[in-house]
């Protein structure tokens, strides 16, 4: 494999939707976060994505079958939105800049095709002891403050690497609209506590009621 390919279960029939990622990272907040997001809307997987940008390992399952690591999209709807949810296995290597580049380019032409342009990445970020802050980090001034008057505290004068930053500043290049959730942990295991924290500030920054009537989505086979 010398180049990013998809495997497509279905192709959904989407109106703008909301490209939401969550993949792993500090704390794998933003992965949990992404599956939380799965569980609430019920998403189903749509499209697989398999990269050489991936590490040299294989996972295996408790069968002992293997595959190469991948990112999967999900898809879902309420009434009123539809989401394109991002997550899977494992990123580039930190020192591999054009990897991440290059595989960040690829997702955001994908989610484009679907007719994204908004998007909301989350994140988890170094703290000595967590107490329960999330940041918000935006392509807005407006779209930070009402993150803040939702219970978020401004990411200011730091950097947020790989996919869960760089996601963001490419889509604003692009001219989309976006914000970045960062949940305050000291990464030492998987922080299932503070990845609720992330979603629960997701589901008010995009608006969404646990007594939402969550739709199926249909596509095409």
């Amino acid at each position: 494999m010398d180049k990013p390919y998809y495997r497509h279960f279905f192709k959904p029939q989407l109106e703008n939707p909301i490209l939401v990622e969550g993949l792993p990272g500090f704390g794998n907040v933003g992965k949990i976060a992404a599956q939380f997001l799965i569980e609430f809307t019920h998403a189903k997987v749509f499209a697989e994505l398999y990269s050489p940008f991936f590490p040299d390992y294989v996972i295996v399952n408790k069968n002992g079958i293997c595959r190469p690591p991948r990112y999967e999209f999900h898809v879902a709807s309420t009434e009123e939105k539809q989401f394109i949810i991002l997550t899977g296995d494992s990123q580039p290597s930190l020192e591999d800049l054009l990897a991440h580049y290059d595989l960040c380019d690829e997702i955001l032409d994908f989610a484009e095709n679907y007719g994204c342009n908004f998007i909301a990445t989350m994140g988890g970020v170094p703290t000595s002891k967590s107490e329960g802050e999330v940041y918000v980090a935006a392509t807005s001034d407006k779209l930070a403050l009402k993150s803040v008057d939702q219970g978020a505290l401004i990411y200011g004068k730091g950097r947020i690497m790989g996919a869960t930053g760089l996601l963001l500043g490419l889509a604003k290049k692009r001219g989309w609209k976006g914000i970045c959730l960062l949940g305050a942990t000291t990464g030492i295991t998987a922080d299932k506590e503070t990845a609720r924290q992330v979603f629960n500030l997701l589901l008010k920054a995009l608006e969404l009621d646990a007594k939402e009537n969550l739709k199926s989505i249909k596509g095409k086979r």
